[in-house]
């Protein structure tokens, strides 16, 4: 299938280099910008350079975007500093991972974990052992993946809860984060987890795609960064807010489509979104009311909201509205003709940018 950069006009050549110029800008640490490290014993880490860490967020990120390029060295080494010292072995939330640590892997105080970080690790370890196989100890992927999960749904610290099968902000949370609720990676736990568990991902990855059209706006596409289970954002002071985490429901919107198919409701809140950024500026952008209102606040990263307002382009690849395909290619040109972010707040716009360049090149699979 031709991807959505081939589709606008964009050479095979082209998107390759783009492609390798995203993972070189992260990853080779001859480069200034990079914020991927090897560490001793074999280990790596991504730091988060806007806050001097590292998350399970970004480790996850890092090894997701190291099974798409085929990096199973990268790949191990991330993991293997994720188990060394991040993982939880006492406590109540034991079974879990702390969700940041100093870059010497000491943890911080709020050791907690975050579900992000939990259903990204899980994702990547079941594509890796799809990819290259399982090996032995914390190279057994699959099993490494299926204790994630066990963990996540069945433990007194839940980040799931079963009567409506929605992903909580923190474990036993009474709210959500709409930008969690990845339903292509249910899809896959529902073929891979633990047998008696498999239902559970099923109706999660249909849940979760109703959850998604109730917390974005029916006129902008936008969602919260923090929303209840009906998806009604919380208040503007407790991030209610089309803000930093809200970007990425546009980037599940679409990666969804690419593997699971295009559904109507979810490519209208693409269109939606589409629509709205059209034309804006990067220095225009804003903190939004989920119903388009600016704020005075800047977008803290607006580098990682052009890219993910161009990858929900994806989901409108058999769109047949002229304007609304016309508006989708200004927003992929826009973020091809935008640099990858430098600087302090470099990491979550590239992590974002990256995986939108992976989008779509037709790159980010599901193996």
């Amino acid at each position: 299938m031709q991807s959505l950069l081939e589709q606008y006009g964009y050479s095979k050549f082209d998107i390759e280099n783009k492609v390798i110029e995203c993972w070189n800008t992260i990853f080779d640490q001859t480069n200034k910008e990079h914020f991927y490290f090897d560490s001793e014993d074999n280990t790596g880490y991504m730091e988060d350079t806007g806050n001097d860490d590292a998350r399970t967020e970004g480790m996850s990120y890092g090894m997701m975007m190291a099974l798409q390029m085929d990096r199973k060295d990268i790949f191990d080494r991330l993991w293997k500093w994720t188990k060394k010292y991040m993982y939880l072995t006492e406590g109540p939330f034991a079974g879990y991972f702390c969700w940041h640590n100093y870059t010497d892997g000491k943890k911080k105080e709020d050791s907690g974990p975050a579900p992000d970080g939990e259903e990204y690790f899980a994702m990547a370890l079941f594509l890796a052992a799809k990819r290259w196989g399982n090996g032995e100890g914390i190279f057994n992927y699959t099993e490494e993946a299926r204790a994630i999960l066990r963990t996540a749904i069945h433990s007194d610290q839940k980040m799931w809860f079963e009567e409506n099968h929605h992903i909580r902000f923190v474990p036993n949370c009474p709210f959500s984060d709409p930008s969690y609720h990845l339903p292509h990676f249910y899809e896959v736990f529902a073929e891979c987890a633990d047998e008696g568990d498999r239902d559970f991902w099923k109706k999660a990855a249909e849940a979760s795609r109703k959850y998604i059209v109730k917390s974005c706006h029916p006129e902008t596409g936008l969602a919260a960064e923090y929303a209840d289970d009906d998806g009604k954002p919380l208040p503007k002071e407790q991030h209610g807010t089309f803000f930093s985490d809200a970007y990425r429901v546009a980037a599940n919107i679409a990666v969804d489509s690419l593997w699971y198919g295009i559904k109507p409701e979810l490519s209208k809140i693409a269109e939606n979104m589409i629509m709205f950024f059209d034309g804006k500026k990067v220095e225009e952008l804003k903190d939004y009311s989920i119903d388009g209102k600016a704020y005075k606040k800047n977008a803290r990263h607006p580098v990682g909201l052009i890219a993910t307002v161009a990858e929900v382009a994806v989901a409108l690849r058999d769109c047949k509205d002229e304007k609304v395909v016309a508006a989708a290619k200004r927003a992929v040109d826009r973020l091809w003709n935008t640099p990858m972010r430098v600087g302090r707040r470099r990491y979550y716009d590239n992590c974002l940018y990256f995986f939108a360049i992976l989008a779509l090149s037709g790159k980010y699979k599901n193996y």
